[in-house]
């Protein structure tokens, strides 16, 4: 990938569209960032200014994981705009409002920066590969990473800070995400626990934002020198926690959401003084006057050495057949597709760790995985993160609703059985399938819209019971 390639095409698609832009004044910048500003900008300074007179650009990002850009764009009925260097980004208009569609709630799309696409696409994670997003919250990252790993492989998402840690969690599930551990640790903690462990490591790191200005009020308030210097000097020892994690051969992307050197390459080039271990790969800087997004920098660093497998310890014990009798029972019944890896429980809740992952004995953990469902006494309740990491087809029952059904079923509200579209096997087919003449098979149902699961419904009597969480209706 060649940053000179994103820079000059979107620059030239830019320019193109400028004057459509609505004109908003520019932002109350503060003199000694301006100051610092012009002289590394030189001639380019008042294009850089004129930049902040224009409206920030809006995108979003398709979760592959649930289906295809393609699929989506004819479903919403939009024109979308490709971002460059994300084949599965796209540009949309303010009054779109995504956020609001139930789409959105069925982890169809990510809402997105389009400038934050670049560095998980620079770290370019695989199916099977162990990876960490060191700061990963909201979210945005670890799900682009989680979507180029298809399923396959481990991905530790963690947040130091435990309110923005759950934000991140509640993302990994939207977005079906079944290969995921959520975690809350200092990078220095992490250390200790995964030397030598991950094949390819994100570090977005906390920074004071300066690239964010146009998009952030609070940013702009919160800027200081003091600040920029502070920030810096977190992040080189989170650089230094990030390094010993990483595998002999792996890779490592630093990126940032601010124009300061001090930030972004003096932090590389006294990190590379001191690791000569370490290779730099390439760097590129994004800028809102040169491209249709925000302002982001990121280094691509490369651990000398052959890659090998981790000889660490050993992973969770996993449960009896015993054990699992309520949730085999349930799958037997209601699921078409088998899953790898080791089942733990939490008090009565089911979870699907990820295959290889290691113990998470005296971590702080908020997501151990794939949250399958409570297990009862008598009986297995789904969860809804199943739900969404399902497409239709893995459930034997399944209901299709309407865009009009679905905002009613997001709100809590029940369902008519002859408003469903609703497609099951015969009671011949699914052995212990209950029937009644005239109706569809009772029980557990995956409710879609579209073909994007949305959540769980329980067929009765007629009526399909709402199990969409409380926390989410809207």
């Amino acid at each position: 990938m060649k940053s000179e390639f994103v820079v000059n095409r979107s620059l030239k698609r830019y320019n193109n569209n400028r004057e459509q832009n609505d004109i908003r004044g520019k932002a109350m910048l503060p003199e000694q960032f301006l100051t610092r500003m012009k002289s590394i900008l030189g001639g380019e300074y008042q294009d850089f200014l004129e930049s902040y007179e224009h409206p920030p650009v809006q995108s979003l990002r398709v979760n592959r994981l649930k289906g295809s850009g393609s699929a989506l764009v004819e479903k919403m009925g939009y024109s979308f705009e490709q971002v460059d260097w994300n084949e599965n980004g796209f540009y949309y208009k303010e009054d779109l409002r995504p956020g609001r569609h139930p789409f959105h709630e069925a982890g169809a799309y990510y809402i997105q920066e389009a400038s934050a696409m670049l560095p998980a696409a620079y770290l370019a994670a695989g199916p099977g590969e162990t990876v960490l997003d060191l700061c990963a919250a909201p979210g945005g990252k670890s799900t682009q990473i989680a979507d180029g790993m298809r399923g396959s492989g481990l991905l530790i998402s963690n947040e130091i800070h435990s309110g923005r840690a759950k934000i991140l969690s509640e993302n990994i599930e939207r977005m079906g995400i079944q290969n995921a551990v959520v975690t809350s640790h200092e990078p220095a903690a992490l250390a200790e626990r995964f030397p030598g462990y991950f094949d390819k490591i994100l570090v977005d790191a906390p920074c004071s934002g300066e690239g964010m200005f146009r998009k952030n009020g609070e940013a702009v308030s919160q800027w200081s020198p003091e600040n920029v210097a502070m920030c810096a000097a977190r992040q080189r020892e989170i650089l230094e926690s990030a390094a010993l994690m990483l595998k002999d051969g792996g890779r490592m992307v630093y990126s940032t959401c601010t124009f300061s050197t001090e930030e972004n390459e003096e932090n590389i080039s006294l990190f590379l003084e001191g690791h000569p271990e370490f290779t730099l790969e390439n760097t590129v800087r994004l800028w809102p006057h040169k491209v249709k997004g925000e302002g982001h920098f990121l280094a691509s660093l490369k651990k000398q050495g052959e890659s090998g497998a981790f000889a660490g310890y050993g992973g969770e014990r996993g449960l009896s057949e015993k054990e699992l009798e309520p949730w085999l029972l349930f799958q037997k019944k209601y699921l078409r597709t088998d899953f790898q890896g080791t089942y733990v429980t939490f008090g009565s809740q089911l979870y699907l760790l990820p295959k290889g992952a290691p113990s998470l004995k005296g971590m702080k953990v908020l997501r151990p995985g794939l949250h399958l469902g409570t297990i009862k006494k008598d009986r297995f309740e789904p969860a809804h993160a199943l739900a969404l990491s399902l497409k239709a087809g893995d459930a034997v029952y399944s209901a299709d609703i309407s865009l009009k059904d679905a905002a009613k079923y997001i709100s809590g509200q029940c369902l008519n059985e002859q408003n469903l579209s609703a497609k099951a096997e015969s009671a011949q087919d699914r052995p212990g399938a209950e029937t009644t003449p005239g109706q569809r098979e009772k029980g557990w149902y995956l409710i879609t819209v579209d073909g994007y699961s949305l959540g769980w419904g329980k067929l009765s009597g007629g009526i399909m019971k709402n199990h969409y969480p409380k926390g989410l209706r809207k």
